[in-house]
């Protein structure tokens, strides 16, 4: 056996991370095109097509508009298909991305998030997976290099079930996560195998064969275009309970798991709680801890699922707290806040009360989301839980 499918653990990088996940998924068609910070995804899988590591068509396109499109033709003809892409690139494939999430083609692709164009800013960022928030896509956000390897393997379990039949994202922050180097459990191939085994239990999905019709991509008229818009919405209500269903899967076979949608770390007895996502989530969660010795009842909701958004988890966690804190790397505009700040304060409906909510603006720009930043918001969002005045939006630092 080729010694890259040995079980074992190994210090690798964000992004060799996220070529492990694909590669031991066994992918038959990869679209590449290289992009700051995501290169290292495509080179290493790249050279192991080389050298035989893997069995795959590899595609090296002119550019990532290309790329989605060549994993959405692949995927409607019943491949198994992957890219991965960053910042312009996904912005440059938007158009083709909307075609994927219509044909309901079931890609995985990578975003590595990079401050995206109208100030050009080679750093990090998540404004770029904001960019396309409502494109149809399920989008998933990892929290470290053994987490984006995980998710990786998760998102092909996701994309191609029978209920769902949806191209997804998972993204990770660039450079904080991309190039950083932690010790990553890689499972065997054989493991991965067994794992996405139930999807070749399921019916099989109609797709391309010459010859033979099938409608897809043609000009939606009427109660045609309702009907497939409908059913679309239909299978991202259904990606809730299968998000937290694959976890515990996963849970169990790997003996790794994450808390499906969302983790509600330290949050029970909370009576305050900070809301983020990404690599911020471990400097958080470090506070967190510490503000608690100190005898500060915090909490830390650290979000999984970002696309649909957890609306019924979110609030049942929620529910009941004195005042909640949602720290953003990215911006909404139009709104004066966050995106992740905008849709928590959607679902106040949903927790049938009002709480302070208080948005913070930070990690723009490869700027450090640092352990006095959130030591700082969580002294806003105490003080806040006790009916003092604040404000609802400040930038960091």
């Amino acid at each position: 056996m080729n010694a890259l499918a040995d079980k074992h653990v190994k210090v690798i990088t964000g992004n060799a991370a996220a070529a492990h996940g694909a590669r031991l998924c066994r992918p038959d068609v990869v679209a590449a095109y290289p992009i700051t910070p995501q290169s290292e995804v495509v080179e290493q899988l790249a050279k192991w097509h080389a050298d035989g590591s893997i069995d795959c068509e590899y595609v090296t396109v002119e550019g990532e508009n290309s790329a989605q499109n060549v994993v959405c033709g692949a995927s409607m003809a019943g491949s198994r298909a992957y890219t991965a892409t960053s910042s312009y690139g996904l912005v440059y494939m938007y158009d083709a991305m909307l075609n994927t999430a219509g044909y309901r083609a079931p890609v995985v692709m990578v975003n590595v998030n990079r401050e995206p164009p109208g100030i050009h800013a080679v750093c990090s960022g998540q404004q770029d997976m904001i960019c396309v928030r409502d494109s149809g896509w399920v989008q998933l956000i990892a929290e470290n290099c053994q987490e984006i390897l995980d998710l990786s393997i998760q998102a092909f379990r996701l994309a191609e079930d029978h209920g769902i039949q949806l191209p997804v994202i998972l993204n990770y922050d660039g450079y904080y996560l991309s190039y950083l180097a932690e010790a990553v459990n890689i499972p065997s191939v054989a493991e991965v195998d067994d794992y996405l085994s139930i999807l070749k239990t399921q019916p099989k999905r109609p797709t391309l064969i010459p010859g033979q019709g099938i409608g897809c991509g043609s000009h939606g008229i009427g109660p045609g275009f309702v009907e497939a818009r409908k059913k679309h919405m239909d299978a991202l209500d259904r990606v809730y309970q299968m998000v937290d269903d694959i976890d515990a899967e996963f849970d169990q076979a790997f003996g790794r798991g994450y808390g499906g949608q969302l983790e509600a770390y330290r949050c029970e007895d909370a009576d305050i709680i900070l809301v983020t996502s990404g690599s911020a989530v471990g400097t958080a969660r470090t506070v967190v801890n510490a503000r608690r010795e100190a005898g500060i009842k915090v909490g830390l909701v650290k979000i999984r699922l970002f696309r649909p958004w957890p609306i019924q988890r979110l609030a049942r966690v929620l529910k009941g707290k004195k005042a909640i804190g949602i720290l953003d790397r990215s911006l909404c505009f139009g709104w004066g806040c966050g995106p992740l700040h905008m849709e928590t304060k959607a679902i106040i409906p949903t927790i049938g009360e009002f709480i302070p909510m208080l948005g913070f603006i930070d990690g723009l720009a490869n700027m450090d989301i640092t352990k006095e930043h959130i030591d700082k918001m969580i002294d806003d969002i105490y003080s806040a839980s006790k009916g003092n005045s604040y404000q609802e939006v400040t930038w960091l630092p």
